[in-house]
């Protein structure tokens, strides 16, 4: 079975973070492990809002260790940093010693706002993450901050940004276009460097999405750990979200979930 890292962010409610990650590895049958960078918390009692409370880059190292103490793992994926010293330190295993395949979800701004959560954290994933990226996965919001183009609201704006995000170092783009685009399909761009690929389909309306970034980041991880190519992991990420947020569960009155288990028991269902 082959191993894959999450380096990522905690969230206590299991929507997304590296609760999404290690749900969406199992999905993909692959083994899991996972290092936390730190712990989001979302209070009732204030609107709901989020705070990000950061663990130390000496932690961050001892979990590493610990995790790489049984050889090289198939693929790692970076979600969330805490801060740019936990980016250096993570930096250090996203090299052929450790892996053969690296995924960047930039996480920066919090869905459904452009409130950047990290923002120290920009600089430091311009300059030791992306430069190691095989994928690298923004959301529209995270696009426009790391190409520095502002707000993108157009699928010509997505590709000057994949443009700029790839001059990084970045071997493949793909940015992630959502509810913020003027049309009714769920639209993503992937770009390998000289060709840009629309990827269309369904959008759902629903508020049962939170997750779906990090799913999404993890599903390309675990297409690469087992043997698919850039694209044919993103596509195949692409149906298992898409299908993970039609079938999403409200957890609390706050927030609704996308459902990790959705694709497979579809495909089940559809051999019956």
């Amino acid at each position: 079975m082959e191993k894959v890292l999450t380096i990522a962010g905690s969230d206590s409610t299991g929507g997304a973070g590296l609760q999404a990650d290690l749900k969406t590895f199992e999905e993909y049958g692959v083994f899991g492990f996972s290092s936390i960078t730190s712990i989001v918390t979302m209070n009732p009692e204030n609107g709901w809002s989020h705070q990000v409370t950061e663990l130390s880059d000496e932690l961050l190292k001892e979990q590493l260790i610990s995790v790489f103490a049984g050889g090289p793992v198939a693929a790692i994926k970076t979600g969330m940093m805490g801060n740019e010293r936990n980016i250096e330190v993570a930096s250090q295993y996203l090299t052929k010693e450790y892996t053969a395949h690296v995924v960047i979800d930039p996480v920066i701004a919090c869905k459904g706002t452009a409130q950047i959560l990290q923002p120290k954290s920009v600089e430091g994933i311009k300059t030791f993450l992306l430069p190691k990226a095989e994928v690298v996965t923004p959301n529209l919001i995270e696009a426009g901050i790391l190409s520095e183009l502002g707000d993108l609201a157009t699928v010509d704006e997505m590709k000057e940004a994949a443009k700029r995000i790839a001059a990084y170092g970045a071997k493949y783009v793909v940015i992630k276009g959502g509810r913020r685009l003027a049309t009714d399909r769920a639209i993503d761009l992937f770009y390998d460097g000289t060709d840009f690929e629309l990827l269309e389909g369904t959008m759902h309306q629903t508020n049962s999405n939170h997750g779906a970034g990090c799913t999404f980041a993890a599903a390309v991880t675990a297409g690469l750990a087992k043997g698919k190519s850039a694209l044919d992991s993103v596509v195949l990420a692409k149906d298992f979200v898409s299908k993970a947020i039609e079938a999403g569960v409200i957890i609390n009155p706050y927030v609704g979930h996308v459902w990790h288990g959705a694709y497979n028991q579809a495909e089940k269902r559809m051999n019956l």
